[in-house]
């Protein structure tokens, strides 16, 4: 039953992206690709692809411990994603365009899937705190690049600031921000599986 939600979560994730690829022209492989920019994307390919490895380990034997513990940083940064679209983007951009066609599912159905998986169903290592705290390295690596991207890169190059991180130019609130919601998020996580 595990090894199939774990599959589940991985196809759901993958037709789900293929969606992007659709346009009202048609299909475009430069749209598709362009949403990797998206943290919301990424985390939850991130997720997928875990959920992927997990179900695959699971047919041989036991999860190997560096897999779970990648399994529990992606859980994060898919955390990550929903509560920024819970508290942040729904009511800056409205939750309608937030929670509706692949939006739902990124933002919230495959995020929630993944949380109950891991934090319920995936207890195969106990969590400890210093380790749950990994999750924060999603945060800070895409962090990184969204700060270079927004405010640094050459016009040419420049990406617009489609989080709104950077409003008025202070990104730097933004930054440490969303580094103490991932710390708070690898908090909730630790206890979850505590539970």
């Amino acid at each position: 039953m595990l090894v199939f939600a774990e599959l589940l979560l991985f196809v759901a994730a993958a037709l789900t992206y293929l969606r992007c690829f659709k346009t009202e022209e048609g299909w475009d492989a430069k749209v598709g690709l362009g949403a990797l920019r998206y943290f919301t994307l990424l985390s939850n390919l991130f997720s997928a692809f875990t959920a992927l490895a997990t179900a695959i380990a699971l047919l041989r034997g036991p999860v190997p411990f560096p897999l779970w513990l990648c399994r529990c940083v992606s859980v994060a940064s898919v955390t990550v994603t929903l509560l920024t679209v819970l508290f942040f983007l729904g009511p800056a951009l409205g939750y309608k365009s937030q929670l509706t066609g692949v939006n739902l599912f990124f933002h919230l159905l495959l995020p929630l899937l993944a949380i109950v998986l891991f934090c319920f169903f995936e207890r195969f290592y106990p969590l400890s705190l210093p380790q749950s705290l990994l999750g924060i390295t999603p945060v800070t690596v895409y962090g990184l690049v969204y700060l270079y991207k927004v405010v640094y890169a050459s016009p040419e190059k420049r990406w617009e600031d489609f989080y709104g991180f950077n409003k008025s130019g202070k990104w730097q609130i933004a930054f440490v921000a969303m580094h103490l919601g991932a710390a708070i998020v690898c908090l909730l996580l630790w206890l979850l599986c505590r539970l």
